[in-house]
């Protein structure tokens, strides 16, 4: 009988290391819909009229070999949302205004120079309103071939991710004088987090539970906005506080909203980081994470090389190109190098609670997945039930 008992243990121990097996293998990942500017944009912007200033389709950009050459992202090669498809085993997610893209693995509407308001480059990018109604178009188009059940299930479960303020701050309040006599910087942050939190409530009336935000990053470290600091010569190297204060008042007033929709919103679930100090130490200590070089871009041209010339299609032709843009935190005079997205999309995907949270994508991408060990069967051999 003892035998017969002992048998039956490992039988139930082996059993449980098949269905484990087997629940990871059916783990099905979730859509991923992305929303904003040029951190994020796939080549959307290749299909519009703009500025050269706006689009990346040209050499040097996507010069790594990742692709087979220019694709529109604003990098040496991929973007943070590539490296989080291949986390989540999606393949690469296509640009909205792409020929035939598909929908059922998600899309990204994300369009260089965006910003949160219709007002930030108007009329040369395709703003969050814009983008949020290009969403309503694939919704649509997800009914019409998946049916309404299966598309609602869709929806439900994709993650939505947003990288975008950027511009709303650079060019829309900085760059635009009266916009600056029309709203001190508290009150020019809670009209651009107030059309935020619209935007994300407009998601989860149209079915969206789960949600990732890349924070906005030192804006005053960026090489184009430390050559327009009025208090730092080019000795002292010095980044543009009024920019970076900004941008840190943003990512403050973005978690406190955030921290309130988790409580009136049911089912609500977010990821979120401090991108913010997160990037300040790789520009100031860049040796400490294997980089050579964190204040001066990679190409452009000018001190910090932060001139936004790279590539020769802008007002400004000549530009200066580094030997090896890993070395770079920086790609061009406003964009980080492809290691600084991949890094920071390990981050955001399977980052411990006290840097993401209060999920990390990965939680939001395989939430329903199956969660039992055989540590669950062996520390509880009288259990007669599996545990999720």
């Amino acid at each position: 009988m003892a035998n017969l008992v002992s048998l039956l243990g490992c039988f139930g121990i082996l059993f449980a290391m098949c269905y484990v097996a087997s629940a990871s293998s059916l783990a099905v990942s979730s859509a991923l819909f992305i929303f904003g500017d040029s951190t994020v944009d796939p080549g959307n912007n290749n299909h519009m009229e703009t500025i050269p200033e706006n689009r990346a389709d040209y050499k040097p950009y996507g010069q790594n070999g990742f692709f087979e050459g220019p694709t529109g992202r604003f990098s040496d090669g991929r973007v943070i949302v590539d490296f989080i498809a291949e986390y989540a085993k999606l393949p690469i997610i296509p640009p909205f205004r792409q020929p035939s893209a598909k929908y059922t693995k998600g899309v990204n509407f994300a369009s260089g120079g965006a910003g949160i308001l219709s007002e930030t480059n108007q009329g040369l990018v395709t703003d969050l309103k814009t983008q949020l109604k290009n969403f309503e178009d694939v919704q649509k188009s997800l009914t019409e071939n998946l049916g309404d059940e299966q598309a609602k299930k869709l929806i439900s479960e994709a993650v939505y991710f947003f990288s975008i303020g950027s511009n709303d701050y650079m060019g829309g309040y900085l760059g635009n004088p009266k916009m600056q006599q029309d709203y001190n910087p508290e009150q020019y942050v809670d009209v651009v987090i107030g059309n935020l939190t619209k935007a994300i409530q407009s998601l989860y009336e149209k079915g969206g539970r789960k949600f990732g935000f890349l924070s906005l990053s030192p804006l005053g470290c960026l090489p184009a906005l430390r050559i327009l600091n009025p208090k730092a010569s080019q000795e002292e190297r010095r980044c543009f506080e009024g920019a970076s204060e900004l941008a840190l008042a943003h990512n403050n007033a973005l978690k406190a909203v955030l921290t309130s929709l988790e409580y009136l919103l049911k089912g609500f679930k977010y990821c979120n980081s401090n991108f913010y100090n997160w990037l300040q130490d790789r520009i100031n200590n860049p040796s400490k994470y294997g980089f050579k070089e964190g204040v001066n871009a990679c190409c452009g041209t000018g001190p910090y090389r932060g001139i936004y010339t790279c590539g020769g299609k802008k007002e400004v032709t000549d530009y200066e190109l580094c030997d090896n843009a890993e070395d770079y935190v920086w790609w061009d005079s406003f964009h980080p190098t492809e290691r600084i997205h991949e890094h920071f999309a390990k981050a955001l995907w399977n980052g411990p609670p006290l840097s993401v949270g209060p999920y990390n994508l990965k939680d939001l991408f395989f939430n329903n997945e199956m969660k039992l060990t055989i540590a669950d069967v062996v520390d509880n051999p009288h259990s007669n039930h599996f545990q999720f």
